[in-house]
């Protein structure tokens, strides 16, 4: 079943599942953080928080056992996931496409999202 439609940002937030809520807002913080640094704006694209310049840099997803972390590989994204894969592996996180996958019995990675967000806004 497709999620429902959002309103807005905050709309998003408001309706995550209770086991989605605290990864997302967790996700949500480092990612404003981190778009503060590129005046990067925070939107709803493809119905999930999206942080953007000229073009997408990273989005936010929410799925039923796991959230990702995904940069757009079209807008250079994958660059960032090939410069850290080992790392995210070696942590017990998996890499997949464009993406780091964290399940919600599992603590966000604080770091080692901040180091990922950090590659993705350098040079912007």
């Amino acid at each position: 079943m497709p999620a429902p439609k959002r309103a807005s940002i905050e709309d998003y937030f408001t309706q995550l599942p209770e086991a989605a809520r605290p990864h997302l807002l967790k996700l949500r913080e480092f990612s404003l953080a981190a778009a503060k640094t590129v005046q990067a704006r925070e939107e709803l694209k493809w119905n999930a928080p999206a942080y953007s310049t000229d073009t997408i840099l990273w989005m936010l997803q929410s799925f039923k056992k796991h959230c990702s972390l995904r940069f757009p590989i079209q807008s250079g994204g994958g660059e960032v996931m090939s410069a850290h894969r080992a790392e995210i592996e070696a942590t017990g996180y998996e890499a997949i496409e464009g993406a780091i996958k964290i399940p919600y019995d599992r603590p966000v990675p604080d770091q080692l999202i901040k180091k990922l967000l950090k590659t993705r806004t350098a040079g912007r």
